[in-house]
């Protein structure tokens, strides 16, 4: 007897506790907060079917977590979102005027697109959201004419492949085209170096933020050996003159 009465005691010690935490919510403590339904991939334009209406204590919520969907409808993903995963005002551009791509890119940011081909562009095996370094390769100056090739932007973000600018495949595809998010001095940079020489693309690990550590500027090329002058002949010397078989000896004259 003496067990069964602590064992109820227990229970309704137990249930209190567990109407105490909930009563904030049931009184209106609680709040419905936006959350993927799927998977939403980078780039995708935010419709009704991806997000579902979750309740959540309000002291728990994230900083920026969206609550009303109505907020963010028609706004482009820039980060993938987990299925579940609440919606933050960060990950989300807003949908504004103009194109899918140009709501992705970041303020004082540039869209640059390249022309690639199966090797620039890494096999096909670039997708929008991945991060490559661009490698620029042009001939030296001078009589070597060898090929140099240096990092010349590190880390940049893919906007789009083509004309897609978010895909759910993992697939390697060839496109013709890459879309670059830049800044307008690397913008400069890339155009440069396209006029002037050749450019490859890098694709980086997500994980990998490092970038390329600067080398000590290659030496300029050597100019070409010249022959010194012949010294001039003075007045009075012998010289020798060679005409076709013939050779003579006579002193020069002033």
């Amino acid at each position: 007897m003496l067990s069964v009465v602590i064992a109820a005691a227990a229970a309704w010690v137990a249930n209190n506790y567990v109407l105490t935490k909930l009563a904030p919510a049931a009184a209106g403590g609680g709040v419905s907060v936006v959350t993927a339904a799927m998977r939403i991939p980078y780039g995708t334009k935010l419709e009704a079917r991806h997000v579902k209406m979750v309740d959540m204590p309000e002291g728990i919520l994230p900083p920026g977590a969206v609550r009303d969907f109505k907020e963010v409808e028609g706004s482009i993903v820039k980060s993938e979102i987990l299925d579940g995963e609440i919606l933050l005002k960060d990950r989300i551009a807003g949908s504004g005027a103009g194109s899918t791509l140009a709501a992705l890119v970041e303020p004082n940011k540039r869209a640059v697109s390249v022309r690639v081909n199966d090797v620039i562009g890494v096999a096909g095996f670039l997708l929008p959201g991945n991060y490559v370094d661009v490698l620029g390769t042009r001939l030296e100056t001078g009589t070597n004419r060898r090929a140099v090739t240096e990092t010349i932007i590190d880390m940049v973000r893919v906007l789009a492949v083509d004309q897609t600018d978010s895909t759910d495949k993992n697939d390697p595809v060839v496109v013709r085209a890459v879309t670059l998010e830049l800044d307008p001095k690397q913008a400069e940079l890339l155009a440069n170096w396209e006029e002037e020489g050749t450019i490859q693309l890098a694709l980086r690990n997500p994980a990998d933020t490092v970038v390329a550590k600067e080398e000590s500027p290659r030496p300029a090329p050597q100019a070409p050996m010249r022959r010194a002058a012949p010294a001039p002949v003075r007045e009075g010397s012998n010289v020798i003159l060679i005409r076709g078989t013939k050779v003579q000896s006579a002193k020069a004259e002033g």
